[in-house]
């Protein structure tokens, strides 16, 4: 499939400290000039040698070396790994670079955020299967010094608030010996030797292989104009992608929809400047419209007198199709606008222009004899060919053509008259034919520029004056419509919190996106994936081991919203329910599009894996031992809330007119005429049946074998994939469950989930018409509710428990009072008239239990297991569980029974403490987070979640009732 790779750009700033190259590049490259074989040129040697550090096979696209034998022929399965999937991870190995001393001369060597060889590898721990990599999902705020591309999760003494963080003398010791792995990222520390890989960041080991090693300092000049041959060579991090803990003060969407564009804000602390993008749609032609982006620098307030930032942006074509560049090839670079001209059978023909931008930019001066030769207020293009498959290696492939230019310039000035950085940081003047170009301007302190895309088959080109227009119309378009649909109701209407929703709402929708490419798949179907025996957790890890079934997948594709852009850039399924419900309030027609994604990912069996690791570059953010999918592990079952969603809307009239969208038509369409909604989930039908009865099928739980009393013998469930610390597939991962795990489990959570997905099953029989499955689903949903007290409901605990079996071979319930504890409750199975209901809601008030002045906790501070081990959901405050309470709480209040006034108290109390402590940390830290902590409500984890997080936008929205209101007739369940 041939795609225009656009919107990427390449940051980087530098202040206006001038230096000195110390040290020539140790590693060279050959001249390539002579070279007809392209399997012999720089880029495919650069690939190779990144592929043999990392210690993974040549793609197929990606031929040998024609200078080296042939090679042998990998022999193993790639993902057999000796460990089972679970275990603790990584305690006494070391990473694959450095079990292969004297390799790792490639590129990632010199630019890779990846340790080399002689690095000792981060302790791994075990975590989610919704993981980045070596830990991803599951991850806390780690060290500075911490290898932050490994999204490893801190062990306990790493966490903020243990005794390890709090005492300085362990800090201190803990930080020393960092510093002598070479994970430090204090650049007064000495680098690796001259000519070694070390480990730290890329410009830390550029840096040590500049400069000697030594310790280095920074000479500014006092006339401003170059201070060549003193102090040393010093520069600020490239970015490439936002990530975690890198200095930056927040980033993300300020406001966003899907059908116009937006605007989004990188505050970028650790280079002080601010980049604005605005991104703008603009329909007309056959394929797709045009677009624009206008790009912004701002210097931040504690930014130097004299800022200096290099800005570069790639545009790419894989497949068929081509790109290339109008412009003709100009040693010195490029004056005015360039220009590239592309085709392919999707966008048709199209023009992508980057603008000079505004008179107002200013240029560094010419205060280095190298700006003869390349003069920096030009702009500089180098063209690339790039193998098919390579292309999202861009990063690398810009910084090997980057680093051919800082060789030549080092051989022509010397080491010790080398040019200031943001004249060395530059890519060569090579326009030529090419599938990959990328474009460096260099600017001294605010800038702007355009970039346009516009499609030859649309009525007229985009210009820059269009492009302002329409960035103007966006926005006023975009308030509008958030004041009709999500605007914060009391006392949650005040101006500062505005920005805070629409900013919340702008990330969860901006993270929709589209993915495409083979999965990683056990389709061995080993018995012992039953989970049928005692101890079976440890026959199941064997039969991970062999991965005799493992492979590959696909093509297959896949639109979604993530949970985090920069952190967990693919699709999860039990957080895309959580995700879509602020969505279905915004784009009935754009969620609709989302979940029928979702489905068609279905199997013949009825199975949809858990996490969407699609194609080569989402799995090169996960160690390869959590790449695959095992087709008996279920998750949480969350879009059929949508499906309950849809047709709570339809039964409320859902308000679509006074929008003054020339689009609503579109985005509203199954609410507009209920046929079109009708005729949506009767396609989907036979899919969510298939789906359903997957679940009864391989979820079951044994009720008959151990004579448990109950209203139906066959409506107890069971996760799979469980171990001694973790039901990874139930979504909350540590959560205490019975020990030791025992094929008579029955799971509360479980049979909740179950419920919900078959009152929503029965729902959509009776809207299209379905009677007699419509009848069945009753039967299932009655039979379900009865178990969930039969089996469940614990007096002397006075909750819902997991039962499991004793060794007397009797059925008994093991309580940890929490999220389990209400999940009947939390899936709306207790109608406000249950004998279980005030025990429910004295549970979720008591501060001694699970209330707290942040949120709801996950665990009892009474529960023996509070804040231990992991303390995953062990303490922490959750928004997806929490939103469910306020919903559920908001159905109790409004409707009439005897713990309306009760519910009420609780939702006003709960809905505030929510907001309020999202929206605090929000404005302390920049951040949206996975979870907050209990105690302190200190957001925690992974930063910049803005996936289910975002529910905080649904509370706001929803009514206020503390002064006697009855929810200003918004009907029971359309929230």
């Amino acid at each position: 499939m041939s795609y225009l790779s656009t919107l990427n750009s390449l940051l980087t700033s530098t202040t206006s400290r001038y230096a000195s190259l110390r040290r020539n590049l140790t590693s060279t490259s050959e001249d390539d000039s002579n070279i007809t074989d392209p399997d012999d040129s720089h880029v495919s040697r650069v690939l190779r040698a990144y592929y043999t550090e990392k210690g993974r096979p040549f793609p197929a696209w990606l031929g040998t070396d024609p200078r080296e034998a042939a090679r042998a022929q990998q022999k193993e399965n790639p993902y057999v790994t000796s460990r089972p999937m679970g275990s603790l991870r990584g305690n006494s190995s070391t990473s694959d670079a450095a079990e292969r001393p004297g390799q790792g001369r490639g590129l990632s060597d010199l630019w890779s955020d990846s340790p080399g060889p002689g690095a000792q590898s981060p302790v791994e721990e075990r975590g989610s299967l919704r993981r980045g990599p070596l830990g991803g999902r599951r991850m806390g705020a780690q060290p500075q010094q911490q290898q932050e591309s490994l999204n490893v999760r801190p062990l306990p003494s790493q966490r903020a608030g243990s005794y390890q963080t709090q005492n300085p003398a362990y800090a201190q010791q803990q930080q020393q010996q960092q510093q002598l792995r070479g994970g430090g990222r204090d650049t007064s520390s000495p680098g690796p030797p001259p000519g070694s890989s070390g480990s730290g960041s890329a410009q830390e080991r550029l840096k040590a292989r500049l400069g000697r090693g030594s310790s280095t300092r920074s000479v500014e000049s006092d006339d401003g104009k170059g201070g060549q041959g003193q102090g040393s060579y010093a520069t600020q991090d490239f970015r490439h992608t936002c990530e975690q803990h890198e200095g930056m003060a927040g980033y993300g969407w300020d406001e966003y929809d899907v059908r116009y564009g937006g605007r989004q804000t990188i505050h970028d602390a650790g280079n002080s400047i601010d980049i604005t993008t605005e991104f703008i749609k603009i329909p007309g032609g056959q394929h797709g419209g045009s677009w624009g982006v206008r790009v912004k620098g701002t210097p931040r307030e504690d930014a130097p007198a004299r800022l200096m930032s290099t800005v570069l942006f790639y545009a790419g074509m894989e497949g068929f199709g081509s790109l290339s560049v109008q412009n003709e090839r100009d040693d010195l670079g490029i004056v005015g606008p360039v220009t590239m001209e592309g085709s392919s059978n999707e966008l048709g023909d199209f023009k992508l222009q980057v603008t000079e931008g505004p008179n107002s930019n200013l240029h560094p001066p010419p205060n280095h004899k190298s700006y003869e030769n390349k003069p920096l207020d030009r702009t500089m293009v180098a063209s690339l060919q790039v193998p098919e498959g390579a292309m999202w290696q861009a990063k690398s492939l810009i910084f090997s053509q980057m680093k051919e230019e800082i060789d030549a310039m080092i051989a022509e000035y010397g080491q010790e008259n080398a040019p200031p950085p943001w004249a060395t940081f530059t890519v060569g003047n090579d326009i030529k034919e090419g599938n990959m170009h990328v474009v460096q301007k260099v600017f001294e302190g605010s800038f702007e520029f355009d970039i346009i895309y516009s499609s030859a088959s649309a009525e007229a080109p985009v210009t820059s004056d269009d492009l302002s227009g329409a960035i103007e119309k966006a926005t006023t378009q975009f308030a509008h419509r958030f004041k009709k649909l999500l605007a914060p109701q009391a006392p949650f209407n005040k101006s500062k919190y505005q920005d805070f929703a629409k900013s919340m709402f702008s990330n969860l929708i901006g993270g929709i996106g589209y993915f495409y490419g083979d999965s990683v798949v056990d389709k061995s179907y080993a018995p012992e994936y039953e989970e049928e025996n005692e101890g079976f957790w440890q026959e199941t890890a064997e039969a991970r081991m062999r991965q005799g079934g493992v492979r590959l997948e696909g093509p297959s594709e896949l639109f979604t919203s993530i949970p985090s852009r920069p952190f967990f850039p693919r699709g999860f399924l039990w957080d895309e329910g959580f995700h879509l419900i602020p969505v279905a309030d915004w784009d009935m027609d754009l969620t609709l599009e989302i979940v029928r994604s979702w489905f068609n990912l279905m199997d013949e069996d009825g199975w949809i894996g858990r996490e969407q690791i699609l194609g080569q570059e989402a799995r090169s953010k996960v160690p390869q031992e959590f790449q695959v999918q095992y087709p008996h592990y279920a998750n949480p079952p969350t879009l059929f809330l949508i499906f309950e969603s849809l047709i709570d809307k339809l039964q409320t009239k859902w308000p679509t007119k006074g929008l003054d969208d020339p689009l609503e038509s579109i985005r509203s369409a199954h609410l507009q005429n209920s046929d079109v909604a009708k005729d949506y989930l009767r396609d989907l039908y036979p899919l969510l049946k298939r789906h359903y009865f997957w679940f009864r099928k391989t979820q079951w739980g044994d009720i008959k074998s151990y004579d448990r009393e109950a209203f139906s013998t066959k409506e107890g469930y069971r996760w799979r994939g469980r171990d001694t610390r973790h039901i990874l597939t139930s979504g909350l991962d540590d959560y205490p469950r019975p020990q030791p795990p025992h094929p008579g489990e029955l799971h509360t959570d479980l049979i909740s989930w179950m419920g919900m997905m078959t009152r929503s099953m029965r729902r959509i029989a009776e809207t299209i018409g379905e009677t007699d499955d419509a009848n069945e689903f009753t039967g299932y949903e009655t039979a379900i509710v009865r178990n969930i007290d039969d089996l469940h409901w614990d007096n002397k605990a006075g909750t819902y428990c997991d039962a499991t079996i004793d060794d007397y071979e009797e059925s008994v319930r093991i309580c940890h009072k929490g999220y389990i504890s209400i999940f009947p409750f939390l899936t709306g199975l207790l109608p406000p008239d249950s004998p279980r209901l005030k025990a429910i809601l004295d549970l979720i008030s008591d501060p001694e239990e699970l209330w707290s002045d942040y949120g709801l906790r996950s665990l009892s501070m009474s529960d023996e297991f509070y804040g231990t081990d992991e303390n995953y959901w062990r303490s922490p405050i959750w928004m997806n569980m929490n939103y469910l309470a306020v919903k559920s709480l908001y159905d109790i209040a409004i409707q009439p029974g005897p713990h309306k006034s009760q519910a009420t108290e609780i939702y006003t109390s709960l809905r505030k403490n929510l907001v309020e402590n999202v929206f605090n940390e929000w404005e302390r830290t920049g951040f949206a987070w996975e979870q907050y902590n209990p105690e302190t409500g200190a957001g925690q984890r992974t930063q910049h979640f803005t996936g289910w997080t975002s529910l905080v936008v649904k509370i706001m929205a929803m009514p206020d009732l503390s002064r006697g209101g009855d929810g200003n007739g918004v009907e029971h369940g359309e929230l």
